[in-house]
């Protein structure tokens, strides 16, 4: 699989189902359920908590950055490698 920024968790389940499958249901089901095992078992409560702000909270990272007190250049990093985790543990997956 490309190395991509994805805007979203749907865009994530939608790359690792279509990823030389079928689009179907079942599958789509089964990487939302082994996303959401691996947001809860892999990734720091740091990197859930900045991916939810950004992909399900809709916030840039400049505003997460605001309102974290950090640098937006850790949230960039923070994000990138929560990504990369979450790739890493579902490439197993199927």
């Amino acid at each position: 699989m490309k190395n991509t920024r994805f805007e979203s968790f749907d865009e994530v389940c939608r790359e690792m189902t279509l990823h030389g499958r079928q689009d179907n249901h079942a599958s789509i089901e089964r990487v939302h359920r082994s996303l959401h095992r691996a947001c809860t078992n892999e990734l720091t409560p740091r990197q859930a908590e900045l991916l939810q702000l950004h992909f399900e909270g809709g916030m840039s990272m400049r505003q997460i950055a605001r309102e974290q007190g950090v640098s937006p250049s850790t949230v960039s990093r923070t994000i990138a490698r929560a990504e990369e985790r979450l790739r890493r543990c579902l490439q197993y997956a199927f």
